[in-house]
């Protein structure tokens, strides 16, 4: 066997482990020894190793409760068990719980051999595995928007088909859908992905300071204007502007950009000439904008006009067979970017996350499994680990709208938060004028005894 592994014995025979020590030294393996399991768990904490000899009987800790240990918290880890003629039994037991094999004593070194080129066959398997799971995941990502679902492969199939035109796109969909990196996938795809993507939160910026972020303005066209500064719409020149919560902009601002949008001309705050532009326009809303038409707080003239081609993203309710994927891609994002080495989670926990109503979409599945991974005290996530997430509602008779549905997501993450506009803001990546404006609009009352 030519590849050379890490490789740790477990036995409380001083010269079995001498034994096993020079052997595996003489053929070049790194090698580790263990006279008890807890020294042996001790020196995993420090140190990984890809296999492990455990002798099954040993005082203290056994070899079948080392086994299920090293499986719970080292799950990638090969244990093979060490066993006498008389606990065949014992062997087969822990062949269940994960062992991959058994060693018999006395052995002699070609049993050991033949035991370490079956380790070695494995390996190579678990290497081609991980090449075609890698496969799949480039398979299941789209420009960083990941699934398989029916729901989000039909996005990923409009992507290309309207990213070559030059026309309008309203992207609709609840908060935390990934509404922006669907704008990102398009722009991305487009004629012009080698110019700018300027993405702007119309939700976040008062609509005052909004008009001179988008066109821009001269020195001393207003108090503290000190020096002449251009406008994201001269700046995007070529390429793409994406107007989030563009329902928040308010009529004004809408008659503004309908006009740029028909002139292909804008003039910046305190000048008389106007300047060309060039740029394809994307906006995003989880509001909806025909219930505004009737209330008269949106334009239809300009709803039209932004709605060329308009593409719905799904809940992440509506595709619960993504969790899985989504799942591992946050463990092992977090896992990386944290000092926790978490490997993967529990059945049970997927399950509970698949029952979960998920009302922030693929950004609360995302917040929950960096929180779970931090503050983890096991290398595998379990049900308890999401324990802070509210219990899975029933199934309503008929389902919400999506003004509803936001109505009670905000009026959840209030209650989450005592009330702290503030950190709620944060979270809905709103500003906090926005959420009281949403508080009044829904009509949302603070609880008694947490004002």
């Amino acid at each position: 066997m030519d590849k050379k592994m890490s490789v740790m014995v477990v036995d409380d025979e001083e010269i079995v482990r001498e034994s096993f020590f020079h052997w595996f030294q003489k053929y070049g393996h790194m090698v580790e020894t263990a006279s008890s399991g807890f020294e042996a768990l001790e020196k995993l904490e420090k140190n990984p190793f890809q296999v492990m000899f455990v002798d099954i009987k040993m005082p203290g800790m056994d070899g079948i409760e080392l086994l299920e240990k090293v499986k719970q918290e080292y799950p990638d880890t090969i244990v093979i068990i060490i066993t006498a003629y008389g606990s065949i039994e014992s062997a087969v037991k822990a062949m269940r719980i994960g062992a991959s094999d058994y060693l018999l004593k006395p052995f002699k070194t070609d049993q050991l051999s033949l035991v370490m080129e079956r380790i070695s066959q494995q390996e190579k398997l678990v290497s081609e595995y991980k090449y075609l799971k890698g496969r799949l995941e480039k398979i299941t990502r789209f420009e960083n928007i990941i699934g398989q679902s029916a729901a989000i492969e039909r996005v990923f199939s409009i992507i290309p088909e309207v990213a070559q035109s030059n026309s309008s796109i309203l992207l609709v969909g609840e908060t935390g859908t990934g509404k922006e990196l669907v704008a990102k996938a398009i722009h991305a795809k487009s004629h012009r992905c080698h110019l700018p993507f300027i993405p702007i939160n119309c939700g976040s910026i008062p609509d005052s300071l909004l008009e001179s972020e988008l066109f821009g303005h001269q020195k001393g066209a207003f108090t503290g204007a000190t020096h002449a500064r251009k406008g994201f719409l001269e700046v995007v020149s070529g390429g793409t502007l994406f107007l989030d919560e563009v329902g928040e902009i308010s009529p004004k601002m809408q008659v503004d950009l309908l006009r740029v949008l028909e002139e292909k001309k804008i003039t910046s705050i305190g000048s008389r000439e106007p300047v060309d532009i060039d740029f394809r326009l994307i906006s995003a809303t989880r509001q909806d904008l025909e219930r505004g038409i009737a209330d008269g707080t949106f334009r239809e003239d300009f709803y039209y006009r932004i709605n060329v081609i308009k593409i719905e993203i799904p809940p992440l309710r509506d595709r619960k067979e993504d969790i899985p994927i989504l799942l591992e891609h946050f463990i092992e994002k977090y896992s990386h970017e944290t000092t926790s080495q978490i490997d993967r989670a529990t059945p049970k926990a997927l399950e509970f996350l698949k029952q979960y109503d998920w009302p922030g979409n693929v950004r609360e599945l995302e917040n929950a499994v960096e929180r779970a991974v931090v503050l983890s005290k096991s290398r595998t996530l379990g049900a308890e680990d999401f324990s802070f997430l509210q219990s899975p509602t029933p199934a309503l008779s008929s389902p919400l709208s999506l003004r509803d549905m936001e109505k009670r997501y905000i009026q959840q993450l209030l209650e989450e938060n005592q009330w702290n506009v503030s950190k709620t803001a944060k979270v809905l990546e709103i500003n906090r004028v926005t959420l009281h404006k949403m508080i009044n609009r829904y009509k949302l009352e603070r609880p008694a005894e947490t004002k």
